[in-house]
């Protein structure tokens, strides 16, 4: 009431002085009854608005963490990179191709366990090539190699593999769709485990260009781990909700969905060998069996 009588008598004070006696205590009670309902209407108006633009909103999001896509982070290997065919080349290939792509299929899955156990232990990250090099050693206690470990355990091998890791391809679906995507307005970052020096090379190998390269020795905690993501988010100043994830590991793109992030599923054959895909196929935004639409898919979400 205060306020609004304030207003009145600024009214009346302001106004010209053969006006000013015109503006009686009657006056002023009108106009003050017309200010109150205004304002009454007003701030009913508001609350109505109010109260729609909540009830359909998520319970666990806030207003200002709504926001469209703005920025796309892919995972690195897998889902961009061909890491596959570059091991099979460093192996030795008197060993047969089966057999070498069995062995780098279980190598990679024996470095995704390492992580895994490294989360569980609450250990810090640790550099790519000394996993790779712990992992190599495990694989050559596995029976189903024993007949290849003198070829496996020649001078070089074991370096050679490891450094075969830092130089892959791009799969061909990858440079379209990030091209396109740029074209859109989006920030495509990469967003993956192993350090900044693997994501440098891999950049020069593959000859993708990137806004941004997040790596998990940057970030200072794996993937699927809560902070990470948290922390990727901090770093881009963004919501949640204006991001979304890219990736060809379901255990990824669950990590990114218990913050709040919008996940999309590529499949590449090279990963994921364990997982069930019908159960992947429901657990995300889209499920995608390349990149060919991938910008459409973004721009729907």
């Amino acid at each position: 009431t205060g306020l609004l009588c304030q207003l009145v008598v600024l009214s009346r004070a302001e106004a010209h002085p053969a006006v000013q006696k015109h503006l009686s205590s009657d006056h002023l009670s009108l106009k003050l009854i017309s200010i109150f309902d205004n304002i009454q209407d007003t701030g009913r108006r508001q609350r109505e608005e109010g109260l729609r633009s909540t009830s359909t909103r998520h319970p666990s999001c806030k207003a200002q963490d709504i926001m469209p896509i703005r920025t796309v982070l892919l995972d690195f290997m897998g889902i961009c990179l061909d890491w596959h065919s570059n091991i099979i080349a460093a192996l030795s290939q008197d060993i047969p191709e089966q057999d070498r792509s069995s062995f780098a299929l279980q190598w990679r899955q024996t470095y995704f366990d390492a992580n895994t156990q490294r989360i569980t232990d609450d250990l810090p990250t640790e550099n790519i090539d000394v996993t790779h090099s712990k992992t190599w050693d495990q694989m050559l206690t596995k029976d189903s190699f024993a007949n290849y470990l003198p070829l496996l355990q020649t001078v070089g091998v074991k370096d050679r593999c490891i450094t075969a890791w830092h130089s892959q391809q791009a799969w061909p679906d990858v440079p379209p769709a990030l091209q396109r995507s740029r074209d859109e307005g989006y920030e495509v970052v990469v967003h993956a485990n192993g350090t900044t020096r693997l994501q440098l090379d891999l950049c020069r190998s593959s000859g993708l260009q990137f806004d941004a390269l997040f790596s998990s020795q940057l970030l200072g905690a794996y993937k699927p781990a809560k902070g990470n993501y948290l922390k990727v988010l901090e770093l881009l100043q963004r919501g949640a909700s204006g991001c979304v994830i890219v990736a060809a590991h379901a255990y990824d793109l669950r990590g990114a969905k218990a913050v709040g992030m919008k996940t999309v599923y590529v499949y590449r054959w090279t990963d994921d060998v364990k997982e069930n895909q019908e159960v992947v196929k429901k657990e995300n935004e889209a499920w995608l069996e390349n990149m060919d639409n991938f910008d459409q898919v973004i721009g729907s979400l």
